[in-house]
């Protein structure tokens, strides 16, 4: 496994383990019990996963991912700690690298952030950069949804177009911030948002994300 991706991944394990399985998270109203096992069937069941993104599929998904939560939750943590088995796709550091970097950063997050004494962490700045390069390539599909015109942009002034449209409203923050944002966590990301009022409430309203 890559460094980011394996540094999320044994981070991600970490935390589910010390908020316990009926603690909440920002990800779907899911405890982290049930993050856990969604983490878990993408890459240990590639023939449920596929309901993730094809509609058509999502009813086996959710009958997968509700029989891998109702498996000790000690035994999920010990899954994502370990990894994907040999012959999994995602075992290829390049793919792990692509597919699990920013995946587990969100869930990370998702679980950290729905914490109530939760405190931001600093990024380094090779990982904020690689968060960046993945955002910059999906800014688009995440924010294909967006009912406005939608910019995502960096301190530095780096740019990348989400949605075009007008009115146009421009997320000002950091990498994992503008993330997060993109990410359809847009209520717990610490960006700046700039533009009309009544377009930022309905960026802010809108189901951006995968």
């Amino acid at each position: 496994m890559s460094t980011h991706a394996k540094r999320e991944r044994l981070l991600l394990a970490d935390l589910l383990e010390s908020a316990g399985p009926e603690a909440p998270t920002l990800c779907e109203n899911w405890s982290a019990r049930e993050l856990a096992a969604h983490v878990v069937v993408r890459e240990r069941r590639a023939d449920a996963a596929g309901g993730i993104l094809v509609k058509p599929l999502a009813a086996r998904l959710q009958r997968v991912q509700a029989e891998f939560a109702a498996k000790p939750y000690e035994e999920l943590i010990r899954l994502i700690r370990t990894g994907p088995p040999r012959m999994s796709p995602f075992a290829l550091k390049q793919l792990d690298e692509a597919s699990n970097t920013v995946e587990f950063y969100v869930h990370t997050e998702d679980v950290r952030r729905a914490q109530p004494d939760w405190a931001a962490r600093e990024l380094d700045p090779v990982f904020a950069d690689a968060l960046w390069s993945r955002l910059e390539r999906m800014a688009r599909v995440l924010g294909r949804r967006s009912p406005v015109g939608l910019v995502l942009r960096r301190p530095d002034g780096r740019t990348a177009v989400a949605h075009r449209g007008t009115p146009v409203v421009t997320a000002v923050g950091e990498p994992g911030e503008l993330t997060m944002f993109a990410f359809g966590r847009q209520e717990a990301a610490d960006v700046a948002l700039d533009g009309d009022k009544e377009a930022i409430d309905r960026v802010l309203a809108a189901d951006l994300g995968v």
